[in-house]
C-alpha cells in the first residue's frame, strides 16, 4: 500500500458522503424535512475528515513531495484553491444551518450550499484522481510512497477519526431519508 492508495481510499469514503449530500439537498428541495442533527453530521465530516485529515494529508505531505520535483505545480495550485473553496462552502452550510436551527427559515441557502458542495466534490475528486495517477506514474518513487504511507498511518488520532467518520457515513446511509 502507498500514500497515494490511502488518499484514493479517502476519496472512496468522500464519494459516499457526496451521494448522501446529493440525497439530502434533493430531499430538502422536495420539501422533505431532514433532521438538523443529520446535517450537522455531514458538516462535521466536512470539517473533521475532509479538512482536518484528508486536505491536511494532501497539503502538508503529498503535494509538497510532488512539487519538490518541480512537477505538476499548476495542478497543485488549483487544488489548494479548490480546498479553500470547499472550506468556504462548508462554512456557509454551517452558518445557515445554525440560523435555521435558531428559528430562521434558512432551508433554501442550506439546500443551495449542500448542492454546491456536492458539485464541488464531484469535480474536485475527479481531477484529483487523475492527478494521483500522474503523480504515481511520473513523479513519486516507491520509497516515497511507502514513506508517506507510514507517515499517514503513524498518526493514531487520525485512525480514530477515520473510524468515527466511516461510522457516521454508515449511519447517514442507513437513515430513512437517505434510503428512499
Amino acid at each position: 500500500m502507498s500514500g497515494t492508495d490511502i488518499l484514493r481510499n479517502d476519496h472512496r469514503q468522500i464519494r459516499r458522503l457526496e451521494k448522501i449530500v446529493v440525497r439530502c439537498y434533493t430531499k430538502l428541495n422536495e420539501g422533505t424535512d431532514i433532521p438538523f442533527s443529520d446535517i450537522d453530521i455531514m458538516v462535521l465530516i466536512m470539517s473533521e475528515f475532509l479538512d482536518a485529515i484528508h486536505y491536511a494529508r494532501e497539503e502538508d505531505q503529498y503535494f509538497p513531495c510532488v512539487a519538490s520535483y518541480d512537477s505538476l505545480k499548476q495542478e497543485i495550485r488549483v487544488f489548494m484553491i479548490e480546498h479553500e473553496f470547499g472550506r468556504r462552502i462548508a462554512a456557509n452550510i454551517s452558518k445557515y444551518l445554525q440560523k435555521w436551527k435558531s428559528g430562521e427559515n434558512q432551508r433554501e441557502p442550506v439546500t443551495r450550499f449542500l448542492k454546491a458542495y456536492a458539485v464541488y466534490l464531484n469535480d474536485h475528486l475527479t481531477k484529483e484522481d487523475k492527478f494521483f495517477d500522474a503523480a504515481e506514474k511520473q513523479v513519486l518513487s516507491q520509497d516515497e510512497e511507502k514513506m508517506m504511507y507510514e507517515e499517514f498511518q503513524a498518526i493514531t488520532a487520525v485512525a480514530t477519526k477515520l473510524d468515527d467518520m466511516i461510522k457516521s457515513i454508515d449511519y447517514l446511509e442507513s437513515t430513512s431519508w437517505a434510503k428512499t
